[in-house]
């Protein structure tokens, strides 16, 4: 049931506030110039003699990625006139000044990072696995040149929301609903044809529709969709703030269908929906993806390396195990895990240096 319209207008602004809490990470200790500007226009920060700008393609505003990008960005940024690292400041490469920069999702990040139109940008595992062997999205064009990895970030767990009303209790049972699988410049389409096939719903047997997180949110709020596809880390912005004003139910995504799924398409694996997240849902295993930090391929080694030695400093774990919830995820003993772009040189050396590749 819903809430009472006049106690759920009342709590909308705490349902924004909250959903704003979950962007501070991305938009603490960094210059967003960009922030608000699409992937093929944003343009790069102005930098100074003294500084050299680099953008991290991230997704829309209230995702996850741009969360996780704005950690990054404020790990990696040591503007002149900033305190040293060792007197508690930040521990990034001298001189650099980093941003993330709000796009479309995966496919568009990693398509303008492929054509030089950004340094970097975040992408799921499949899109990058697709773009490695030219298949998939990228079918007819041939392998996607002009990428390399920096590191295997967090798992992004596969969403599959349903309106606890509409009765769906199984994946099977898609058949013939309105579904949302996510819009076509991010990833979440690509995971969702795959799992829907698995469960032996395809396409045509259901009526799919291409929508973002929040608009796909708003849909089911208003009874005109059944279910949504989200592919991200946890919790989801839009997820949560739906949670808040309606019932709603995590498929969990598990069973042979599951493990075949994970043999055929080696990016998934494993995952979970933590309870505590959504109100009234989650707990349930799920598959997930893991999330990939690539780079132009004709980025610096040099500063590639400085670049991965920040990202993997102390001060940087603290970040990520208090700024975001999916921050504990990334963990440098799982940076090589599921990488399929070839790491930088500059990457390469740093993880060599460690220990961490032998």
């Amino acid at each position: 049931m819903r809430p009472n319209p006049v106690i759920r207008a009342l709590l909308r602004p705490f349902t924004r506030f909250r959903r704003a809490l979950l962007l501070i990470p991305a938009i603490s200790g960094i210059l967003l110039a960009a922030a608000l500007d699409r992937a093929t226009s944003a343009p790069a920060p102005a930098p100074t003699p003294e500084t050299a700008s680099f953008r991290i393609a991230t997704g829309p505003s209230d995702s996850t990625y741009f969360a996780i990008g704005g950690l990054l960005a404020s790990a990696i940024s040591n503007p002149p006139g900033s305190r040293p690292c060792e007197a508690g400041g930040n521990c990034g490469v001298p001189g650099l000044l980093a941003t993330a920069v709000t796009t479309e999702g995966a496919l568009a990040n990693l398509e303008a990072v492929a054509s030089g139109r950004f340094e970097s940008g975040l992408v799921q595992g499949d899109v990058a696995y697709w773009a490695q062997l030219g298949r998939g999205p990228f079918e007819g064009r041939g392998k996607v040149a002009g990428l390399a990895t920096i590191a295997a970030l967090n798992p992004e767990a596969v969403h599959l929301v349903v309106r606890r009303s509409s009765k769906i209790k199984r994946i099977q049972e898609l058949a013939g609903r309105r579904i949302s699988i996510g819009t076509e410049r991010a990833g979440t389409p690509l995971a969702a044809r795959a799992v829907m096939s698995a469960y032996g719903v395809p396409l045509d047997r259901a009526k799919v529709s291409n929508e973002a997180p929040a608009r796909a949110a708003e849909l089911m709020r208003k009874g005109q969709l059944d279910a949504i596809f989200v592919v991200a880390g946890q919790p989801v912005a839009a997820i949560v703030d739906l949670a808040e004003e309606m019932e709603i139910d995590i498929l969990p995504i598990k069973g042979k269908q599951a493990e075949r799924l994970m043999v055929q398409q080696p990016f998934f694996i494993r995952g979970q929906i933590e309870g505590g997240h959504y109100k009234g849902a989650g707990g349930v295993p799920t598959l997930a993806i893991p999330a990939q930090w690539v780079v132009s391929s004709k980025v610096d080694a040099q500063l590639v390396h400085a670049i991965t030695k920040a990202l993997w400093h102390d001060n940087m774990r603290r970040l990520l195990d208090t700024r975001h919830p999916d921050g504990k995820r990334i963990r440098r003993e799982t940076a090589l895990q599921g990488v399929f772009i070839p790491l930088h040189p500059g990457a390469e050396r740093y993880y060599r240096e460690t220990g961490v590749l032998n």
